[in-house]
């Protein structure tokens, strides 16, 4: 059995709440064992008294840091210099850095040119950059496990009824939603577009992709990916929501498959005769591209199994693509 990677988990507690504590501390115990477990915060300040009882419940190590300046975030500078110093001593795999603040995105690159994985753990307001700075990124609002939230309401006392009605002030304005452009969440759409672009790139039609390696090569191109940020628990059950994907059982794997649209003989029929209109002087392929679009907007040669546009029209009986120059291409009818 391989051993498991080690972790340092700092936590900027000027801007990570203490119910996300029980997410934090899971998600890294699923990755490897925990070595380091800082929490850094002015702890004189009021702000830092949500963190007490947790600091004892997880032996969490408290490291004091004094704001210097109003207005300025004085752990940034103490979490990084901890960083490098624990990357300097050899003794962990890997970090996971808890924060929703972009200052934290040249220490996560920092670490992963040191070779070491980078996990990131801050809310859906964390800005983009530092979430692709890291190999992982998880929005703790959309993970929190429902043991957090019942700490967090044990945590905070009910308010005290006050006699005097002229003191009681009662906020009628509705609660804005957080909008989804606010989040630095992948939209679903830009995630189903790179699973066909990983499928037609690297799987197969015989035995299409590994379900692993299709999970891996996503969180690469996206580190915030995660099924939970759009409710579902299993990668499998998520790539069941695509009617474009299929799966099956080859041996002891699940592989997932792009299921290629029938050929639409009304539009390749259409196609030809588009160039057949230009006789003998042909037509250019991106001229050509732009008025099948034109004509049929839902296009797309990806849905029929083909990477470029160039292959789905060499595929069609009676066209034919020649180099008229060196940069330039057009089409024939044969």
């Amino acid at each position: 059995m391989a051993e498991e990677k080690r972790f340092a988990v700092l936590i900027d507690a000027d801007n990570i709440a203490p119910k996300y504590t029980n997410s934090i501390l899971n998600e890294i115990s699923n990755k490897g064992t925990i070595t380091y477990k800082r929490v850094y915060c002015d702890w004189t300040g009021n702000g830092a008294s949500g963190w007490k009882k947790v600091l004892l419940k997880h032996s969490l190590t408290p490291i004091q840091q004094y704001s210097y300046t109003y207005g300025k975030n004085a752990t940034d500078s103490a979490m990084i210099i901890d960083a490098m110093d624990i990357l300097y001593g050899g003794e962990v795999d890997g970090f996971a850095i808890c924060s929703s603040d972009s200052d934290f995105t040249r220490l996560a690159a920092r670490l992963r040119e040191a070779g070491k994985m980078v996990i990131g753990l801050g809310e859906s307001k964390t800005p983009a950059p530092f979430c692709a700075a890291c190999n992982e990124f998880k929005f703790l609002d959309r993970i929190i496990d429902e043991d957090d939230d019942k700490e967090d309401r044990t945590v905070k006392q009910p308010a005290k009824k006050s006699d005097n009605k002229q003191n009681v002030k009662v906020d009628t304005k509705p609660k804005k939603e957080e909008k989804d452009d606010e989040t630095s969440i992948t939209p679903i759409e830009k995630i189903a577009a790179a699973l066909k672009d990983i499928i037609l790139a690297n799987g197969n039609e015989s035995n299409g992709i590994d379900m692993g390696e299709l999970g891996s090569r996503l969180q690469k191109r996206y580190p915030d990916f995660d099924t939970r940020n759009y409710g579902y628990s299993k990668f499998s059950i998520f790539l069941k929501t695509f009617d474009f994907l299929s799966m099956e059982h080859i041996g002891t794997s699940i592989n997932v498959f792009l299921n290629v649209p029938e050929a639409d003989d009304g539009m390749e029929k259409r196609i030809i005769e588009m160039v057949r209109s230009h006789g003998e002087k042909g037509i250019n392929l991106g001229s050509l591209n732009s008025d099948i679009k034109n004509e049929f907007p839902a296009f797309n040669p990806k849905e029929y199994g083909f990477s470029k546009f160039e292959q789905y029209i060499r595929s069609l009986d009676g066209l034919e693509v020649r180099n008229t120059t060196p940069l330039n291409k057009k089409v024939y009818a044969k």
